[in-house]
């Protein structure tokens, strides 16, 4: 992937306010909201920041001048219309106080529900194909087990569901990252969206990566107009990966009474991307819990979500799961729940042969040369007292260890048997 968003993605600029899709008098009082609380009189800056056009802005502007809500203040420098400064009567103050009392939010200007849907069907996870070394480049920091791409490859591009399961330590978090990197291609998501009036955040600076293309040079905005709709972010397909603190509540709307707005919830915000459940099994609701709220999405690709008044409505769920686990499957989910996880995948402990090009490709990692002598006291004196436990982790975490004992003792960082005997302390635990 080259990093880019395809043509066919991208957003068309409104020409309209019949083409923003919102009812006008949201819109107006968005309008009133942001001159109110930013303290803006010029038609440009209003438009960057309802993140739309300025021949757009001037309709909603002519509206509320028709209304007695804004006034002009006259030109700043040349009279041209876009030059021309506004203010907001005392009447258009009083409004714009009414409608902060109905909600907080002012700013750019939401994008309907139904145009999400639209968009979310152009550039859909599900029309992902990665090539093999699409998913080689961006596992290539770890040893993969034989056969283990011609099986990552085919459920990733199915866009469905997939269970990486397997005794802790060997990489399951990492590949599920991987997995991530491989989707290199950007998509357009709206910065807020709009349903039955209400406001919903979905952008999250934590969640998505915007994308550094031409689209934001901000001299070339200026020249040329927007290549896109600006109610949209291009940004990097979303990962959101959560852990041990999930819960069912954190796949809800997020409703903020002071604000009186929306906050998308995870796997929304995970839309045209990759949404991990890492230690699936340590979260507060049980496997099986979680496992019943993705049923209906996963199979019927939408998501049902409920507003405080307590009026339902669809969003799309077009998102790849990917559940990881160090627990046994069979006991934590029943039959009807397995199948419904179309792929899975055992990572399992190395091989003694993998661990060796662990140890090799790690010491390469830290610029040590690899020690000959060491690998066979690991492999001929330490492993044999374990039954040759090998897991993924545990080269990475000998030699990080002997190298802290380096650094803390003034030694020239090396690796010998000695460091190996100290770090090898703090791998297993004497019960």
């Amino acid at each position: 992937m080259d990093g880019s968003a395809h043509e066919s993605f991208k957003p068309r600029v409104p020409s309209s306010l019949a083409d923003i899709g919102l009812e006008l008098t949201l819109m107006g009082d968005i309008l009133l909201k942001t001159i109110f609380r930013r303290n803006l009189n010029e038609i440009v800056h209003i438009a960057e920041a309802l993140c739309t056009s300025v021949p757009i802005v001037q309709e909603l502007i002519d509206d509320a001048r028709s209304k007695g809500l804004i006034e002009t203040l006259g030109a700043r420098g040349a009279s041209t219309t876009s030059a021309l400064r506004y203010q907001l009567t005392e009447s258009g103050k009083s409004r714009a106080l009414d409608a902060l009392n109905q909600s907080e939010y002012y700013g750019a200007l939401p994008v309907p529900l139904a145009d999400f849907w639209k968009q979310t069907a152009r550039q859909s996870i599900k029309d992902v194909n990665i090539k093999r070394e699409d998913l080689e480049s961006s596992l290539s920091h770890l040893v993969m087990p034989e056969g283990m791409l011609d099986q990552l490859g085919p459920a990733v591009n199915s866009g469905k569901s997939i269970l990486l399961y397997g005794p802790p330590g060997n990489g399951k978090s990492s590949i599920s990252n991987g997995i991530r990197d491989s989707l290199g291609d950007n998509i357009f998501l709206p910065r807020f969206l709009e349903y039955s009036g209400q406001v919903i955040s979905l952008y999250d600076p934590i969640v998505h990566t915007l994308a550094k293309t031409e689209d934001f040079d901000e001299s070339a905005l200026r020249r040329l107009g927007p290549t896109f709709d600006q109610r949209f972010v291009l940004c990097r397909r979303p990962s959101v990966m959560t852990g041990g603190e999930l819960t069912l509540s954190m796949l809800d709307l997020n409703y903020n009474p002071v604000s009186r707005t929306y906050q998308a919830p995870l796997q929304l915000k995970a839309t045209g991307g990759v949404f991990i459940v890492d230690d699936l099994g340590r979260q507060q609701e049980s496997p099986q819990a979680l496992i019943n709220r993705w049923i209906v999405p996963m199979e019927q690709h939408f998501d049902i979500l409920t507003l405080q008044s307590g009026q339902k409505f669809m969003v799309p769920f077009d998102t790849l799961v990917i559940f990881s686990t160090n627990m046994t499957p069979s006991v934590m989910f029943d039959g009807a729940a397995l199948r419904r996880i179309y792929y899975k995948i055992k990572v399992d402990n190395p091989s003694r042969d993998d661990f060796i090009k662990i140890f090799v490709k790690t010491c390469r990692h830290y610029k040590l040369r690899p020690d000959e002598n060491v690998l066979k006291y690991l492999l001929n004196t330490k492993y044999p007292a374990v039954d040759n436990q090998f897991a993924s982790y545990q080269a990475p975490f000998l030699i990080d260890q002997s190298l802290s004992i380096c650094d803390y003792e003034g030694m020239e960082r090396h690796m010998d048997t000695n460091l190996i005997d100290r770090a090898w302390e703090n791998l297993f635990v004497d019960d």
